[in-house]
């Protein structure tokens, strides 16, 4: 979700690339790309709310798969709008697309934890048949006990 912030907030760069956990460079590059428009103050740019939001829309449209040009392209969706039926039919035509292939990445993921988890599963049971049960483990020590000391009595050494 977009954290609010007042309509009339300015940034600096630093600050939004510290928030986002970006560099500077990225967001000059955003800016080239024509996603983000800040205003310049001298050599100093000054991102306005609209900015940040547009910044926070481009990380998590690339956290969900979208190519920068895709994301440029939903953030002009006022342009889409404008363009008519030839620019919203291919918008259209992308999301779908891309929730398709999102939902088989989740379907993929999905196979490939249960397959891990299986084998997983297999391990641990491996794992407890190698160890003995309670029982069989007191005897063990018992008898290990019991032949270091006959050990020490046959040949005058002591154990270990």
């Amino acid at each position: 979700m977009i954290k609010p912030v007042a309509p009339d907030s300015e940034f600096t760069i630093r600050e939004l690339a510290r928030e986002f956990d970006i560099t500077p460079r990225t967001l000059r590059f955003y800016e080239q790309k024509g996603m983000i428009h800040p205003l310049r103050r001298g050599a100093a740019r000054v991102y306005s709310a609209e900015d940040r939001a547009r910044i926070e829309l481009i990380l998590r449209g690339k956290r969900v798969g979208f190519a920068l040009d895709e994301i440029k392209e939903i953030l002009d969706l006022q342009a889409i709008d404008r363009g008519g039926r030839e620019r919203l039919e291919p918008a259209i035509k992308r999301f779908e697309h891309r929730i398709t292939v999102l939902q088989q990445q989740r379907e993929d993921v999905a196979r490939a934890l249960a397959e891990l988890e299986a084998g997983l599963d297999w391990m641990r049971e491996r794992l407890e048949d190698r160890t003995p049960p309670d029982d069989v483990r007191r005897r063990a020590r018992a008898f290990e006990a019991l032949a270091n000391a006959h050990l020490e009595d046959w040949s005058g050494l002591s154990p270990g």
